[in-house]
């Protein structure tokens, strides 16, 4: 089942009454507690990687782990960039493996909001990522939440909601209609009302931040009201730290792996609580039925060259590795020279794209124009074939696309074809 694309995930659960659980994750314990979860209760879920939290991890050494964690799950599994607050990190987000997009600039005045994410859209839809914009602004009260979300809540406007949506082409809203950040102190008031009505006005699948707090009877009222998914950290957080301070008191001498040992079996057994309440749970065959898989794409480009000496080579490709690595989508880029002298082609760039909707925006990038005509296009590169693969193992495809294309062919036409078929 393993890793597949969040808008069919979401669909699934908005289409069906339920939500998907999206959890934040700030180690390795966190994200073999919430991937086990899943797979005890067979429900999908969001591994969420929140920007806030990257003060206390490496994002670039996280990001490989869960991607590596959903690709072998045996339960549907989407991962999202969660609070992002640039297009910048969104960008790269998606280039180390993300394919869902949360963006946070809900305190910033409605056209400044809108703004920002029409930009953040257009990037995110051209890699095939979804994104949940938010509206309203769910502040914390106190702890981290205080700390990360400060200042004072706005209730989302269900007309501000409909324009919002339909000017910035989010595929999900992000609403507040009474939950905070972080700890809650006492019982939520939650204005189902008002949720009620931004169901019935924006018509797309809804986003609850803030679910730590909540009971039982107000999570199902919100899946009969458009919520499809839930993010939840706070109670986690505070599950993972009971249990190490109750090893403190068990063992006041013991080591950080003894202290810890009880971790992943308080955060599981909280997520598996949820995904029950929420109504994923059981759901993963046929979530998975309905869900494409998020597989990644090779491009690859192969050519010869003449006259050139080793400086000349290395110049080349490392100012095209410079340019193909800025571009939303690209994951990673190889280039590599032929080791045995006489194969047919010298040289190989093999650019490795996030899905087959890269393909399509790649060509039309500036920077991957800027590559195309400037490094490719200089007369002493010839006899170049370009070719696109999917991934077997996730796909079943073994060819998506082919291209060859003769430098004087390439040249008359402006490079508008390469690597179109």
């Amino acid at each position: 089942m393993a890793l597949v694309n969040m808008c069919d995930l979401l669909h699934h659960a908005y289409d069906n009454n339920y939500a998907v659980g999206a959890f934040d994750l700030v180690s390795l314990d966190f994200l073999e507690a919430v991937i086990g979860a899943a797979e005890r209760c067979r429900a999908s879920i969001v591994l969420s990687i929140a920007e806030p939290h990257f003060a206390h991890y490496d994002f670039e050494l996280m990001l490989p782990a869960v991607e590596a964690a959903a690709k072998r799950a045996s339960v549907p599994v989407a991962i999202q960039l969660d609070h992002g607050g640039s297009i910048e990190t969104a960008t790269k987000a998606i280039n180390l493996g993300c394919n869902g997009i949360m963006l946070d600039v809900s305190d910033a005045p409605l056209a400044d909001n809108i703004k920002a994410t029409q930009s953040m859209v257009k990037m995110a839809h051209s890699c095939g990522v979804p994104v949940v914009g938010e509206l309203g602004y769910v502040a914390g009260i106190e702890g981290e939440g205080a700390l990360q979300h400060p200042g004072k809540m706005s209730f989302t406007n269900p007309v501000e909601a409909k324009a919002y949506v339909e000017r910035t082409g989010v595929d999900f809203l992000a609403v507040s209609i009474g939950t905070v950040q972080g700890r809650m102190k006492g019982r939520a008031k939650l204005d189902f009302q008002r949720l009620k009505l931004l169901h019935q006005t924006v018509k797309v699948p809804l986003v609850i931040h803030g679910g730590s707090g909540l009971n039982e009877s107000q999570f199902r009222k919100l899946t009969t009201h458009g919520v499809a998914k839930i993010n939840y950290y706070t109670a986690l957080s505070d599950v993972a730290a009971g249990a190490m301070r109750n090893q403190t008191k068990l063992n006041p001498q013991g080591s950080f792996v003894e202290l810890k040992q009880d971790v992943k079996e308080a955060v599981g057994a909280e997520v598996e609580r949820c995904l029950r309440i929420w109504g994923s749970a059981g759901r993963a065959a046929e979530v998975m039925e309905q869900c494409e898989p998020w597989v990644p794409v090779e491009h690859v480009i192969v050519h010869n060259a003449k006259r050139l000496n080793e400086q000349q080579v290395n110049s080349i490709m490392t100012e095209g590795r410079r340019l193909l690595s800025n571009i939303p989508g690209v994951r990673s880029v190889f280039t590599g020279q032929a080791i045995k002298e006489g194969e047919q082609y010298q040289f190989i760039w093999s650019v490795h794209l996030s899905n087959k909707k890269v393909i399509d925006s790649l060509r039309e990038h500036p920077d991957y124009i800027t590559f195309t005509h400037h490094i490719l296009g200089r007369p002493y590169i010839e006899n170049m074939s370009t070719i696109d693969y999917e991934d077997i193992a996730s796909s079943g495809v073994k060819k998506i696309n082919q291209s060859t294309d003769h430098m004087a062919d390439v040249m008359g036409t402006g490079f508008s074809s390469f690597g179109s078929g």
